[in-house]
């Protein structure tokens, strides 16, 4: 038995509840892990609201929390990779079948899913930045492969995905702009590494990137979907990608795609990163290029603000109106 944060229904924070769950024995290929730090995405919102899904729905009740880290206490027959006591780190499929879990003390999960955490990060710094890390590393991996002397607009700089991307394109050689929404997240977007910050709700972000940069950018890193996302098609160079990875404002709109022609060759494309850890080698190869980089100091995952995992109605407030920067982990 342990306590979790479940949902019966879609809707506002007010539809989180903190109650007993049946925690089971690990079976064939599992553990069970107590877990020590939960990390805090939109995804958790999204799914909470409803509707993230176009042809699917979340199974409820559920237990939200797609990312989180923890320390092993029991394994189940033919786990061979991790021994009690190992601290490791997951992140959980989407939800589109079952609950992605992690809003609770404890639970049972696949050893397949697991990463370890390596000495010289802690659990709160692995649960904050593993599922944003590695949406940042399939944006910079697989998807648009920064290059020293590119010119990078990431929005929402000081969000957790996105300060990471700033970091890590700066480390990269790109040159980052980076739009956000006051005075105390532009100088946090700065810190870290942007080399120009946009005010949005004070002046028109296309208009300033045209201003500064009359050809273009190389790319467009969106985590905000509906607000940003058509007019950043404005701010691309002839060749330019839009790499769209989430919608904190609501789902982009519809796109003609001749629209793409206006200006030249320019690409969209939405990063679905379940789909590039199907391989487990891949994944472990992931978080370890990430781990290390935290480590080097090169990424610097900024945790702002902790709160009592049963306490996470309040956290999803505070995410929601934006009065949050950096990660946000909660705490069992």
């Amino acid at each position: 038995m342990a306590k979790a944060i479940r949902i019966y229904e879609n809707g506002g924070p007010e539809v989180l509840r903190w109650e007993d769950v049946d925690v089971p024995p690990p079976g064939r290929g599992e553990v069970l892990l107590r877990h020590t730090a939960v990390g805090l995405n939109y995804a958790d919102v999204n799914l909470r609201r409803g509707g993230f899904y176009i042809h699917a729905t979340l199974p409820l009740p559920a237990i939200l929390g797609n990312e989180a880290a923890g320390v092993i206490e029991r394994l189940g027959p033919d786990v061979t990779e991790f021994k009690v006591g190992d601290r490791v780190a997951y992140v959980s499929p989407s939800g589109m079948t079952n609950s992605p879990g992690g809003y609770a003390e404890a639970r049972t999960i696949e050893a397949a899913r697991l990463v370890k955490i390596p000495d010289g990060v802690s659990d709160r710094q692995a649960a904050a930045s593993l599922l944003k890390g590695l949406t940042a590393w399939c944006i910079l991996r697989p998807t648009f492969e920064v290059k020293p002397g590119h010119i990078i607009l990431v929005h929402a700089a000081a969000g957790g995905v996105s300060s990471l991307l700033v970091q890590w394109c700066k480390h990269l050689g790109a040159t980052v702009i980076g739009t956000v929404g006051n005075a105390e997240k532009a100088k946090a977007a700065r810190a870290d590494g942007c080399d120009h910050t946009i005010l949005y709700r004070e002046v028109d972000f296309v208009a300033e990137v045209k201003r500064l940069v009359p050809g273009g950018v190389s790319a467009v890193f969106d985590g905000v979907g509906k607000d940003t996302f058509l007019p950043s098609l404005e701010c691309l160079d002839p060749f330019g990608t839009l790499v769209n990875f989430g919608n904190a404002s609501g789902a982009p709109p519809p796109l003609d795609i001749r629209v793409l022609a206006n200006a030249g060759a320019q690409k969209v494309t939405r990063v679905g990163m379940g789909f590039f850890f199907t391989e487990r080698a891949v994944l472990v190869a992931a978080a370890e290029e990430l781990f290390g980089l935290i480590k080097q100091g090169v990424l610097t995952p900024r945790i702002e603000r902790t709160y009592a995992l049963c306490d996470a109605a309040q956290a999803h407030r505070d995410l929601e109106s934006r009065q949050t920067t950096g990660s946000v982990v909660l705490l069992p």
